[in-house]
This record gives structure tokens, C-alpha cells and sequence, in this order.
């Protein structure tokens, strides 16, 4: 990629428009101060980002994604060791500090890495493999940050400006994702951050208001009192989705 390799040749630092990867905040506390393995941290860092390219709730990154990743190989074949044996090493103590989970069934019957968190658990801990199916990654194994789109679904959206996901927040966000233009979410999300109002509740109260009241984005303004909100929301919300 034609940023990496400018980072990598000249010392001017990183361009004004680029993608950014969520790394959970407990990692980059005692966790990360109890790595001192540099090869598991830059695997830690790596998974992150393949997590981040899949689409849906429940995201996973296989085995074999991870062998064929240049970051991954070179982090671990340093010297000629076997990168198999390294990464299988690696997973193993990223499983153990509590960072992800590493089920036997992942995508195409191989085995997936998933985040380690209750929502996962639920779908992997009890089966050993995945009980729904996992979506796929968006672009091509091994592409840089930058190359693929990677535009922010719902999911994407409260886990980057929220928190974590739950079960029940999951379904609110499904319900939501049905009912309202994307437009609107993206810009219901903007408005409670720059609110400073970081919570579901909050930016589903902005939707509804939206939906009932009209919306103020100049077409068609407010909502005319013969039109329904769910009628507005079909008229001038769904047939703008972008």
C-alpha cells in the first residue's frame, strides 16, 4: 500500500485522511504491561485489525487468514522458525491472559479466533465452534487499513463510540438498523458524540424524535401531520439510503 510504504520511507508522519482500529482499553493496561513478548503483541495488534474488517455482531478471524497475513509471518519467522508453530504458541497465551478465544470450528471449518467477550462466549464456549454463521472479512486477506471500505455498520458504530456489545443492546441495534435510514444512524451517532451523550438510549431517542417530528436536514424538513412517522421514514429516509 502506497501510505504504509511512505511511512516506512520518509519520516512525515501519517496522512490526513486514514482509517483507525478499536483496541479494547483493558488491553492497553495491565495486559499490555504483562506482554513482554514483542511477536504476541504485534499478533495481538493484528488480530484487532482483521476483527475490525469483518462485518455483523460476530466477528472472527481464522487460522489459516492469520498464517497467510505478511504482518503475521514476519512477525513470527524471524530466523527461519516455523510460523505455524509461532502463531499456535502465540494464540495460546493470548487465549490464556483472557484477550480472545480460539474455537476448534471457525469459518470453512477452520479454526476461528474470536474477541473474548460474553457475547462470544455464549456463541463459542458452549459448542466449541460456531453455532451462527460468521461473516466474512470485507476485502482481500492481508490488504492494508486503508485499501478496502470499510464503512461502519450499526454494530461498528456503538462498539467504536459506545462500548461492547450485549445481547440485548444487539437486538436494539438490529430493530434500529430495520427501521431507520443509514444516514440517520451515522448522523445520530455524531450528534450524541458531540453531545457528549455516549449511550443507546440516548441516540435512539434522537431517531425517534427524527421519525415523529421530521428530520431538519432540508428535504423535506419537518414531517407534514398528515404522513405517519413510519410512512415519513419510507418517503424521505429509506429511499436515501447512502
Amino acid at each position: 500500500d502506497l501510505q504504509e510504504q511512505a511511512l516506512v520511507s520518509t519520516p512525515t508522519g501519517f496522512p490526513a485522511r486514514m482509517d483507525y482500529t478499536p483496541v479494547p482499553s483493558p488491553f492497553l493496561g495491565v495486559l499490555l504491561q504483562s506482554i513482554d513478548d514483542l511477536a504476541e503483541l504485534k499478533c495481538a495488534l493484528r488480530i484487532f485489525w482483521h476483527l475490525h474488517g469483518k462485518k455483523g455482531v460476530l466477528r472472527c478471524v481464522t487460522v489459516q487468514e492469520l498464517l497467510e497475513d505478511p504482518v503475521v509471518a514476519a512477525a513470527l519467522g524471524e530466523g527461519g522458525a516455523p510460523v505455524a508453530e509461532g502463531l499456535q504458541r502465540v494464540l495460546v497465551r493470548l487465549e490464556e491472559r483472557g484477550v480472545f478465544l480460539v474455537a476448534p470450528r471457525g469459518l470453512g471449518g477452520d479454526r476461528g479466533v474470536f474477541l473474548n467477550t460474553p457475547q462470544n462466549r455464549e456463541r463459542v464456549g458452549a459448542v466449541g465452534g460456531v453455532e451462527a454463521p460468521v461473516p466474512t472479512s470485507v476485502g482481500t486477506m492481508g490488504a492494508p487499513a486503508s485499501g478496502p471500505d470499510r464503512r461502519a455498520n450499526i454494530f461498528q458504530l456503538y462498539e467504536e463510540n459506545i462500548g461492547l456489545l450485549t445481547p440485548l443492546i444487539a437486538e436494539e441495534l438490529k430493530e434500529a438498523e430495520a427501521t431507520y435510514p443509514e444516514t440517520w444512524v451515522r448522523e445520530a451517532f455524531q450528534e450524541a458524540v458531540r453531545s457528549n451523550k455516549r449511550s443507546w438510549r440516548y441516540i435512539a431517542r434522537i431517531l425517534e424524535r427524527w421519525a415523529q417530528e421530521g428530520k431538519e436536514d432540508g428535504e423535506p424538513g419537518r414531517r407534514p401531520k398528515e404522513i405517519g412517522a413510519k410512512e415519513y421514514i419510507r418517503r424521505y429516509g429509506l429511499g436515501r439510503r447512502a
